[in-house]
């Protein structure tokens, strides 16, 4: 199976408050830099990028595009473009991939046509209450949603389609796939594949960056 990597990389990066998220440096890299450089093997790469924004120069494969306001349009922008029979569409903002989730990722997807990896939610998880500790929630039921998240192309096109069609936004391609009506399956996660969010965040990383081998 042919594979499309899409990464949207439009965000501004408010809560880390450094501007655009994607060109913030880790380990002497931007996310972005990190991010791409998983998916060599990959038969292209799409990037949705600010607007009026430069391209960086990150290899042959890689291509770009004009990104949304929203994650959900820019993510649909470059479907418009890919030609894989699969995509995964990643976070930039998760600069370590580790290659066994995305070969679990893809065993899964060429079964059912669309997989996500997830890990389990590690802490005592409330319901806040104005302010103070609430019910206590069984996080034994939930878990944390990760990315690359694997699709047949054509199934994640349909579900962009019936998304503009309903006007529903969603915060990940598994929820417009799910809203369809197909199975999305999961797969093991990786701790170490986390999102770059808030400013502690960047210590983390720069930790994990100076010992990245993968």
């Amino acid at each position: 199976m042919s594979v499309s990597v899409l990464i949207p990389a439009a965000g501004q990066g408010v809560r880390l408050g450094k501007g655009p998220k994607a060109f913030v440096k880790v380990g002497g890299r931007t996310l972005l830099e990190w991010a791409v450089s998983a998916f060599g093997w990959a038969e292209e790469v799409w990037v949705a990028l600010p607007p009026g924004g430069d391209s960086p120069a990150l290899g042959p494969r890689v291509r770009f595009v004009e990104g949304g306001v929203e994650r959900q349009e820019s993510v649909a922008r470059m479907l418009e473009h890919a030609r894989g029979d699969v995509v995964l569409v990643h976070d930039a903002a998760r600069p370590f991939v580790v290659p066994e989730v995305v070969d679990r990722l893809m065993a899964a997807v060429a079964l059912g046509g669309a997989a996500v990896p997830v890990v389990p939610v590690p802490d005592t998880l409330i319901e806040p209450e104005e302010g103070r500790y609430g019910s206590v929630l069984d996080r034994s039921r939930y878990a944390l949603v990760q990315t690359p998240q694997a699709f047949f192309r054509e199934v994640l096109a349909e579900a962009h389609q019936l998304a503009r069609t309903r006007e529903v936004m969603a915060t990940d391609e598994a929820q417009l796939v799910r809203a369809l009506g197909y199975p999305v399956e999961l797969v093991p996660g990786d701790r170490r594949m986390f999102k770059v969010t808030f400013p502690e965040d960047l210590e983390l990383a720069e930790a994990l960056a100076s010992r990245w081998r993968m």
